[in-house]
């Protein structure tokens, strides 16, 4: 063998995105001994500089097994070698700092072997031997199929668990990050809400014991003690290893078969389990473990390490909250093949990356109770949904990422997957004072139970939410219509404009977007003259998109010269023998890249277009509603009042509600005989939640939040693009943020952004891309993200940046 596998010792070839090994070199530790050793010293270098040392190794093994079959005794030692080469490399160094101190290549691994002996160290043998046969095809455990085995002759009631219920059928509870049983995870968190669904539940049931668990994916484990930072960012244990079983507190547990106690702690401490005690039990020619958590401390420390339990043996009673670890009353049960040296505890969840190894050491509990309702529950994968989509879904319809993700739940800036594995949204405007805001759920929870009905009857709702968005409002802008969406509401303002003006003409900005409707999208560029458009309509005049980076005009002072460029509009308009009807941008421009409009632009702008007959309209559906920072409204960053203001679903945080904000003047004409009704907007429910957006806009200060941290942002990206200079420009406001990438040609490098926003999903950050060339990302998240969010973003901004992938 070789003897001396790592990356200083490989000729590489040049492809710098895929590089495969060509030679290696070096042969002066060549060696005739085990081949396992030279896989151990290939994993002792490879690991190095990683968060997770033993999720490094499993691909190497993994493909080194493809091409070298490893025998499962081999695997055994593997732990042990890669720990001893590790030795060897620091004791190596510490040598070599004596005889040859000023030889750097000598010492480069000095450091990363130290860093990764004590993670090593910190991994139990036995679970990476597990791992390891995993990937190599084995099963993980060595005694899984004689513990299933042993199980399919053998078949517990119970009963024997739980004598004085006198039930032996289950009823199954889902508690999946799916379900919508647990409801808001802050109405969770209630012990005694949670409690009183679980008394109302057994009433529908009363000959059945609630029950379940086994591989559920949760998302009730908020507690930073669940998390850790892996080699492709922050993951939480949230799939469930044991079952639950849902009780009266006090109720009395038994012993399912005879054995040695092995734990019996007071675990509250740990907010996990309460009072926990483990049996040993010795079958045949293998041992297993049982679990039973969550009871009281005083029946469990009757019991010592070393005692014998009887089968049938009471062994415990149900602890109530808070002794319990802080749930409602129920027995947490568990079964494992190995303790890991476990002594006061033993992990009740696991990581979703290591499920495989964890199903194989704690078996499905139902293998002795063989009940239907015990069952993990199943879903369907995400490729069949795909496939159902492309097959019943319109073809138009485009899904976010090359592996596309299936979302379930969402809570404050994050999303969540059915596996309940996290993302950090920064994208998500919608979402706007953070997903499922509880306060904003609750009032069109509350609402809805009481009346939904048109605006054609009487409710406060409506003029209180009226009350809260004409305060935010220049005095100019003081009448509403609310619509369901932000295509509704620019598709109305251009009927204003119609009314009005009695002219058709628009003006709008080269990649404008505003709305899915047949009139917003004759004025959105970004449709018309984007894939399957037929570019602009006779009634449409676009301007170029006002951009002093890479636009038409570049530079500092150019402003006047993309006015000149809206002064052409309106003289093609009037050459025409017509006149203008209405100019419509947005203050940030956000399909075309997030731009900001140069200094002095929309005023001028503004003015052309007023002396013209026209009527100006601010589409403020992204930019509205505080996320600016400086100001709530993006149009205010310009010191302009536009006659007509257009607002989308963030103002009811992701529910359908809009509205059109405009002066009276321009509300007086339109109301020209010919009413305009909508059926749902202003109805009392997306009232009631749009008026507590705005006050939690308010009470939050998410404007104020929005300014910190999207300044923060906004410098620190500055400062990484002076690092990495495929960066050229950082543009926006607050948390309205645009990263563009350029080659030093100032070329758009889209698949280079592509790439960066797919690498940013691996490691659980959510990111898009957009503008003219698709070479930007845009950061448009939830009000409600942190300073820490913005470095988490960030770190791992930094960190892709590094790989190679100038050459896509």
């Amino acid at each position: 063998m070789h003897n001396d596998a790592n990356d200083n010792n490989v000729i590489v070839s040049e492809d710098l995105i895929n590089p495969t090994v060509k030679a290696a070199i070096d042969y002066g530790d060549a060696i005739y001994t085990q081949i396992i050793n030279d896989l151990a010293i290939a994993c002792a270098y490879a690991i190095m500089n990683h968060n997770d040392v033993l999720e490094t190794c499993l691909p190497i093994l993994k493909g080194y097994h493809s091409t070298f079959p490893l025998q499962e005794n081999e695997l055994a030692h593997l732990y042990n070698a890669i720990a001893m080469r590790l030795v060897i490399s620091v004791t190596k160094s510490a040598i070599n700092k004596i005889e040859e101190p000023n030889n750097e290549y000598l010492l480069i691994s000095e450091q990363p072997a130290w860093e990764v002996l004590k993670k090593w160290r910190a991994i139990h043998p036995q679970f990476a031997e597990y791992s390891f046969r995993i990937v190599c095809g084995f099963v993980a455990h060595p005694n899984e199929e004689k513990f299933k085995k042993w199980t399919a002759n053998n078949t517990f009631l119970l009963t024997d668990l739980f004598p004085t219920i006198q039930r032996n059928n289950t009823h199954h509870l889902d508690l999946s990050v799916s379900s919508s049983w647990t409801g808001h995870l802050q109405e969770f968190n209630n012990l005694d809400l949670f409690q009183f669904k679980i008394n109302q539940l057994q009433k529908e049931v009363p000959t059945k014991i609630i029950a379940g668990g086994y591989i559920e994916p949760r998302a009730l484990y908020t507690s930073t003690a669940f998390d850790k930072i892996g080699n492709y960012g922050r993951e939480s244990r949230c799939i469930h290893l044991g079952v639950d079983f849902w009780l009266p507190a006090l109720t009395p547990v038994h012993a399912l078969l005879g054995g040695e106690v092995v734990i019996a702690v007071n675990n509250d401490k740990e907010k996990e389990y309460g009072g926990l005690v483990v049996l040993k039990h010795t079958i045949e020619d293998f041992e297993f473990y049982t679990l039973y958590g969550h009871n009281t401390v005083k029946s469990v420390l009757r019991h010592k390490v070393g005692d014998t339990i009887l089968k049938g043996e009471k062994i415990a009673e149900l602890a109530n909250y808070p002794e319990n670890g802080n749930w409602a009353p129920h027995l947490h049960f568990q079964i494992m093949l190995s303790l890991f040296d476990y002594k006061n505890d033993f992990p009740g969840v696991a990581y979703l990356k290591q499920i495989d190894v964890w199903k194989s050491v704690c078996p499905d509990p139902n293998l002795l109770f063989k009940s239907d309702a015990l069952f993990e529950k199943t879903t369907l994968s995400n490729d069949a949904i795909i496939n159902y989509r492309k097959q019943h879904l319109g073809k138009s319809l485009s899904l976010q990422y090359k592996t596309p993700i299936k979302m379930v739940r969402g809570a404050g800036q994050y999303l969540m997957d059915q596996f309940g594995q996290k993302y950090l949204d920064t994208v998500n405007n919608v979402a706007h004072v953070g997903h499922e805001h509880y306060k904003v759920v609750k009032a069109g929870q509350k609402q809805m139970a009481l009346i939904n009905t048109n605006s054609r009857y009487l409710h406060e709702n409506m003029n209180e939410l009226a009350k809260e968005l004409i305060e935010t409002l220049p005095e100019e802008l003081n009448v509403l219509h609310f619509v369901n969406s932000g295509s509704e509401a620019n598709e109305l303002a251009i009927r204003m404009v119609k009314a009005v003006t009695g002219e058709k003409d628009m003006i709008a900005s080269e990649v404008g977007y505003h709305g899915n409707s047949n009139m917003a999208v004759a004025i959105s560029s970004y449709k018309f003259d984007g894939k399957g458009g037929n570019g602009a309509p006779e009634h449409t005049q676009i301007f170029p998109l006002p951009d002093a980076f890479r636009g038409k005009y570049r530079g500092e002072n150019v402003a006047h010269k993309y006015v000149a460029e809206v002064k052409n509009c309106i003289d093609n308009i009037q050459k025409k023998g017509r006149n203008v009807g209405g100019f419509i941008v947005e203050p940030i421009i956000s399909c075309g890249g997030q731009i900001e409009l140069p200094e002095g632009f929309l005023a001028k702008s503004y003015e052309l277009v007023r002396k013209a007959g026209g009527i100006c309209i601010s589409d403020e559906v992204q930019t509205g509603v505080g996320r600016m920072g400086k100001t709530f409204w993006g149009f205010q960053l310009h010191n302009v009042v536009p006659d007509i203001v257009t607002i989308g679903k963030p103002l009811g945080n992701g529910h359908p509600i809009a509205a059109v904000a405009c002066t009276q003047k321009v509300a007086d004409t339109f109301a020209n005989g010919m009413e305009y009704f909508n059926t749902f907007g202003g109805n009392p429910v997306s009232c009631a939640i749009a008026t507590e957006v705005l006050k939690t806009v308010k009470t939050e200060k998410l404007q104020e939040n929005a300014l910190e941290v999207g300044e923060f942002l906004k410098a620190e990206l500055l400062k990484l693009s002076k690092e990495f200079p495929i960066i050229g420009n950082v543009r926006g406001q607050g948390l309205f943020l645009g990263i563009e990438l350029v080659d030093a040609n100032l070329n758009p490098l889209a698949a280079q952004t592509d790439y960066l926003a797919n690498r940013m999903k691996d490691h659980g950050i959510l990111m898009s891309t957009d503008g003219l060339d698709y070479n930007v990302l845009k950061i448009k998240p939830p009000i409600v993200f942190t300073k820490d969010n913005a470095k988490e973003v960030l770190f791992y901004l930094q960190k892709i940046l590094t790989e190679d992938f100038l050459q896509l």
